[in-house]
C-alpha cells in the first residue's frame, strides 16, 4: 500500500472516529432526549389521562425532529416505545396501576415492583365540593349566577392567534370554599387527570413537610444524602432540607428547556435515579448565598423521603395517598415514579381541576381540611415566607407575590394582592391562592409562545367577584 494511501485510509478513520466521538458525546444525548420525551408524555398522556395516541402526538412540542418520530403503544403492557425512524435510539415508558408511567431511562435499576394503591373513594356525586362532586358550575352556562364570571372563563378558552394558539383545557375557580366557576375544553371533564409539571413541586413539598415531622427532624437539618458522606470534609453535607426547598443549595445544575444538554432535561429523559443524579452535582455556590431554581432539587428531596423509608418502596409509594390524596378526596391524583422508584416529584403529578383546586384549598386553609390538620402547623406560613436570595419571588416551592424588599410593587402579578402565591407549571399550569379574597383559581392547557397571561385571568375574575 502506497504511503498516500495510507494516509488517506487513516485521515478517513480519524474522521469517522471523530463522527462517532461527536454522536456519543453530543448527539446521542440529545437524540434520547427527545425519544425519552416522547415516550414518557405518550405513555402518560394515553393510558393516565385517557388522551388518544393521535392526538398526543399532534401535540408535541415544535420541533425539527418530531416528523422523524415513531412511537408503538403496547395496550396489554402497557408499554411505549419510541424512535427515530423506528430504530434509533428508542426509549421505553412503562405504565403502572396508581404510579402512572415510568421512563426506562438509561441503563439504570428499574423498580418495576406491582403496586396497589390504597382507595381514595371517588367524592359522591350528590355531596358538596369539596367533600364531593355536586354543586360545581360546569362552562357557566347561560343563566348562571354570576354572567360577569361566565365571560371571563369563555375569555380563557377563546384563540385569539390561532398561530400562537393558547390551548386551555380547564379553569376551576373556587371562592369561599366552593366552586363558583368552572370550564373546560371538549374532551375534558371534571374527572380528567391533568398534567401539572411544576405544580408537582408543591406537591412535594407538602409531603416532605409531613414526612419530616413524622420522621421528627426540623426542616433546616442536613440533607443526608449518601454520595456526601464519603468524605468528611465534604462541603455539601452543609446543605439542608429547606436549602433544597427554597431552592438555593449551590449545586450547580442548569435548568435550561432551550438545550437539550441541558441539566434538566438530561435529568428527566436520560437518568434512571434523578436524585442521584443531582446529588452528584458538584457545589457551584456556599449553600444558602445563592437561588437557583433546579428541578433537580425537588427530585433529590423526592429520593431522601424514600430513603428514608428503607427497604420499603411500597410504604413510600404509598406514602402520598396516605397523607394527603387520601384525606383531601384527590381520587384522580397520580405521582409518577422514576425507573428508581422515587417521585418525579419536580414534574410528574397529574390529577383532575378539581382535584388540583382541592390541593390549593388546602393551603388557603392554612393546612386544615374539614377540621383535621394535613400539614404540619405553620407549614404553609414558611412554604410562603420569601427566600431572601431570590429576591421575594418564591418561597419553599411556591411562587410568591410580595414583591421585592426594594421594591415592594415589582411584583409577579402586579393587579394581584401581595399576599397572592401559586404553584406554576410549564405550559401555563396553575394553582393561585389568594387568602385575602379567599380565592383560589386552577388553570391547565397546553400553553406555548408565552400566550398565557395568569395575571389578566386572575384580575378578571377578581373582578367578577366583586
Amino acid at each position: 500500500m502506497s504511503r498516500r494511501r495510507a494516509l488517506f485510509l487513516l485521515v478517513l478513520l480519524a474522521l469517522g472516529l471523530g463522527l462517532a466521538w461527536g454522536y456519543r458525546a453530543r448527539g446521542r444525548p440529545m437524540l434520547r432526549v427527545a425519544t425519552g420525551y416522547t415516550a414518557k408524555t405518550v405513555c402518560s398522556e394515553h393510558f393516565v389521562a385517557g388522551f388518544a395516541v393521535d392526538e398526543v402526538m399532534a401535540h408535541l412540542p415544535d420541533n425539527p425532529l418530531v416528523p422523524y418520530l415513531r412511537v408503538q403503544v403496547d395496550a396489554d403492557t402497557g408499554q411505549v416505545r419510541a424512535s427515530l425512524w423506528g430504530w434509533l435510539e428508542p426509549q421505553v415508558a412503562v405504565y403502572r396501576t396508581g404510579l402512572g408511567c415510568t421512563l426506562l431511562a438509561s441503563s439504570g435499576p428499574y423498580a418495576g415492583t406491582p403496586f396497589t394503591p390504597p382507595p381514595v373513594p371517588a367524592p359522591a356525586a350528590d355531596a358538596p365540593w369539596p367533600a364531593g362532586e355536586g354543586s360545581g358550575i360546569q362552562n357557566q352556562a347561560a343563566g348562571s349566577d354570576n354572567p360577569a364570571l361566565a365571560q371571563v372563563l369563555a375569555q380563557a378558552f377563546a384563540e385569539p392567534d390561532p398561530a400562537r394558539p393558547r390551548l386551555t383545557r380547564a379553569v376551576v375557580v373556587v371562592h369561599q370554599g366552593r366552586i363558583v366557576g368552572e370550564r373546560y375544553a371538549d374532551g375534558i371533564t371534571p374527572q380528567t387527570p391533568l398534567l401539572g409539571w411544576s405544580m408537582t413541586k408543591s406537591v412535594t413539598s407538602a409531603l416532605v413537610g409531613i414526612y419530616l415531622e413524622r420522621a421528627g427532624l426540623a426542616v433546616n437539618a442536613p440533607a443526608p444524602a449518601p454520595e456526601w458522606q464519603t468524605q468528611a470534609d465534604d462541603p455539601r453535607q452543609a446543605i439542608t432540607w429547606e436549602h433544597l426547598l427554597r431552592m438555593t443549595s449551590g449545586l450547580d445544575f442548569r435548568e435550561d428547556y432551550a438545550d437539550l444538554h441541558a441539566d434538566v432535561l438530561q435529568m428527566l429523559y436520560n437518568t434512571a435515579d434523578m436524585g442521584a443524579y443531582m446529588a452528584a452535582r458538584p457545589l457551584a455556590q456556599p449553600p444558602g448565598s445563592w437561588w437557583n431554581y433546579a428541578s433537580g432539587s425537588t427530585n433529590l428531596l423526592s429520593r431522601l423521603v424514600r430513603l428514608g423509608f428503607g427497604d420499603d418502596l411500597g410504604a413510600y409509594w404509598r406514602f402520598p395517598y396516605e397523607a394527603l390524596f387520601g384525606p383531601l378526596g384527590m381520587s384522580t391524583a397520580v405521582l409518577e415514579p422514576d425507573a428508581s422508584g422515587s417521585w418525579v416529584g419536580s414534574s410528574y403529578m397529574y390529577a383532575s381541576a378539581r382535584d388540583w383546586a382541592r390541593f390549593g384549598l388546602l393551603y388557603l386553609q392554612d393546612g386544615v381540611w374539614q377540621g383535621r390538620r394535613i400539614l404540619p402547623e405553620g407549614w404553609v406560613a414558611f412554604s410562603t415566607t420569601p427566600t431572601p436570595a431570590s429576591h421575594g419571588e418564591y418561597g419553599a416551592h411556591w411562587w410568591l407575590n410580595q414583591g421585592t424588599a426594594d421594591d415592594p410593587t415589582a411584583r409577579r402579578w402586579p393587579d394581584l394582592p401581595p399576599d397572592a402565591f401559586a404553584a406554576l407549571g410549564h405550559d401555563g399550569q396553575a394553582v393561585l391562592v389568594i387568602p385575602s379574597r379567599q380565592v383560589v383559581i386552577v388553570r391547565l392547557g397546553l400553553s406555548r409562545y408565552d400566550t398565557w397571561d395568569l395575571n389578566a385571568l386572575a384580575r378578571d375574575v377578581l373582578q367578577a367577584l366583586k
